[in-house]
């Protein structure tokens, strides 16, 4: 047996980006998204589980992304502005959603998780400002535009 196994790859863990603004964004859009999707749930609403569902995943693999760092190895697309459109996306689909469960419900859950969704695409909003607020665009990295430089 060899002591020569190849190399070995690490996984490294960014744990200041869970402290930092965009991840506690993140981890309360997470925390809000399982409320939302545990009330649509107990009042039996399979369309809004569906949708609370498909965007826990999308945000939990963008939040894994961060976390691992592997938007830095998986270099083909621009995380950013993913994300960005990921937020713009999901913040108009939540407000229809919010609004249609707040305004057809019969049952409190349905209720209770438009308000959930209300406040999920509040967090979306924000996610998604601060974000395209950082992305540059063939800028160098010190530069922003002012409204002198325009």
């Amino acid at each position: 047996m060899s002591a020569d196994q190849g190399p070995v790859t690490s996984m490294d863990v960014d744990a200041a980006f869970l402290k930092s603004k965009r991840g506690i964004l993140k981890a309360a859009e997470m925390v809000t998204l399982f409320a939302a999707f545990v009330c649509f749930t107990v009042a039996s609403r399979p369309k809004y589980i569906t949708a609370t569902v498909l965007e826990l995943l999308i945000t939990s693999l963008l939040l894994s992304l961060y976390l691992f760092k592997l938007n830095k190895r998986l270099t083909f697309f621009f995380w950013p502005l993913v994300d960005v459109c990921n937020s713009v996306f999901a913040v108009v689909y939540f407000l229809v959603l919010s609004l249609l469960a707040m305004t057809t419900h019969t049952v409190t859950g349905t209720l209770v998780g438009g308000i959930f969704s209300l406040v999920l695409a509040a967090l979306l909003s924000a996610d998604g400002y601060i974000l395209f607020r950082n992305i540059t665009f063939n800028q160098p990295g010190g530069q922003s535009q002012s409204p002198d430089n325009q």
